[in-house]
């Protein structure tokens, strides 16, 4: 039952508001959870977690029907997807179970309802008024339909494509960013025939052009259409199937699934009766402490200025937690934060682009290497993917670092933290990394942006 009144009350409990809620209550605040659907939010109920459960089914099963590279022979495979779905069912309720035993934890209430601020400051749930010294939104995004298109029937979003109960035969996605591509490559993986489309000139368009061009062909052999430059008309969803234009060509699927992005879900907060401010992208306006104009509420995640990234949303809920606590708090790097897309091939970025490099007027330096340039590479059997180093050549600063391949979500890491200890792609050159492993082109690529490529 919730209490008349709280020094911190969280609406939302995805991994900015569970968070937010969690660090509040570490620095002695009463807090408060006010979740509408499910704890975990739409991360780890219908995105980001459902999206990589099913993704690594994908990937096994890649694994799988090329293991007669490495001398393993294997007959009978076949997907169960009743199966890959349980799977993802049992992933999902073990990740929310444990995020509502950390509320527990912790000592949080949640409230289930609809929550909005009063005019006052307070929070509303349902007929009830809860007193709130503080509170942060946490309410994430919904899907955005493209021009002319409206969710419905077979017309879905991202979060409906990866609870499909059934393998679609034909799928096609609009939408080559991150989900789309993410989509695309596991369900081609899995079976089903795709066709990616997007209105720009490459896949993954916010990615260096580099890295674009290399999944992009990882796409292609794995079966998929990719079709760039080509906005979709016409849609038309019938009761089993739907049918679209693209360029001068039409197609017939038995689900659209869009990913072209997402808004920040704002609609029956009481933002206007509270006096908080949206920017002209409809997103909240907050300063470096995720701080409204409204004094006492906060805002984080999806809603904010920065990418739409649950571990973003983490950091802000901590920095809003701190603030609110009267802790020193600094404002996040958004360029810095690292990027990751779970297609196949993994990429995995941070900071700026070579194009945007040059555009903002460093002196800029490259390094790349493949990986099949270092050991590991050709031991573990993958020769395509490639790191890239953008650097400033004055004095070795670490501008962005672009990776595409095996395990490249994780790599990232590395030149994230030398950037985050102000260490420059120098530092990565001369740090002792483990023979054979995938790093090691990471430390290459950083010789070859210092002038001195070993392997290469």
């Amino acid at each position: 039952m919730a209490e008349t009144s709280y020094d911190c009350i969280v609406i939302g409990s995805g991994p900015g508001g569970y968070v937010a809620a969690i660090r509040a209550a570490q620095l002695g605040r009463k807090t408060a959870v006010v979740e509408r659907d499910k704890v975990g939010g739409r991360c780890l109920n219908y995105a980001c977690i459902p999206a990589k459960a099913v993704l690594r089914s994908a990937d096994l099963l890649s694994e799988i029907r090329d293991s007669e590279e490495f001398g393993l022979k294997v007959s009978g495979v076949e997907v169960d997807y009743a199966a890959v779905q349980a799977r993802r069912e049992k992933v999902v309720s073990t990740l929310t179970s444990g995020v509502d035993g950390l509320l527990k934890k912790n000592k949080i209430d949640l409230i289930e309802g609809d929550a909005a601020l009063t005019a006052e400051g307070a929070v509303r749930v349902g007929e009830e008024v809860i007193a709130a010294e503080s509170v942060i939104l946490a309410t994430g995004s919904v899907p955005r339909p493209i021009p002319g298109v409206e969710f419905g029937g077979r017309v879905i979003g991202t979060e409906q494509a990866w609870a499909l109960p059934v393998l679609p035969a034909r799928l096609a996605v609009v939408g080559a960013g991150a989900s789309g591509a993410e989509i695309a490559s596991g369900f081609a993986r899995l079976g089903s025939e795709v066709l990616l489309l997007e209105a720009l000139d490459r896949v993954l368009p916010t990615e260096d052009s580099d890295i674009s061009r290399l999944v992009e062909r990882g796409l292609k052999r794995q079966g998929i259409d990719v079709q760039t430059g080509t906005p979709v008309t016409d849609v038309s969803s019938g009761k089993d199937s739907v049918t679209f234009s693209y360029g001068s060509s039409s197609a017939e699927v038995d689900y659209l699934v869009i990913a072209a992005g997402r808004g920040a879900d704002v609609d029956g907060l009481g933002l206007a009766e509270a006096g908080v401010e949206l920017d002209d992208r409809g997103l909240v306006k907050v300063d470096g402490a995720l701080r409204t104009s409204r004094k006492g509420v906060y805002a984080i995640g999806d809603l904010v200025q920065g990418p739409a990234l649950a571990h973003k949303a983490s950091e802000e809920g901590i920095i809003a937690a701190e603030d609110i606590a009267g802790l020193e708090t600094h404002p996040i790097s958004y360029v810095d934060i690292p990027r990751a897309t779970f297609c196949t091939p993994n990429v995995g970025s941070f900071g700026l682009t070579e194009a945007q490099a040059r555009e903002q007027g460093h002196d800029v330096v490259v390094g790349k290497v493949p990986y099949g340039a270092v050991g590991g590479g050709t031991v573990y059997g993958d020769r395509t993917g490639l790191v890239k180093i953008v650097g400033e050549s004055t004095y070795g600063e670490l501008l962005g670092g672009h990776i595409v391949g095996s395990r490249a979500t994780e790599l990232i890491q590395e030149l994230v933290n030398v950037r985050a200890l102000e260490g420059g792609f120098g530092e990565v050159a001369r740090i002792i990394h483990g023979h054979p492993t995938l790093s090691e082109a990471v430390m290459e690529a950083a010789r070859a942006a210092d002038g001195w490529l070993i392997h290469g």
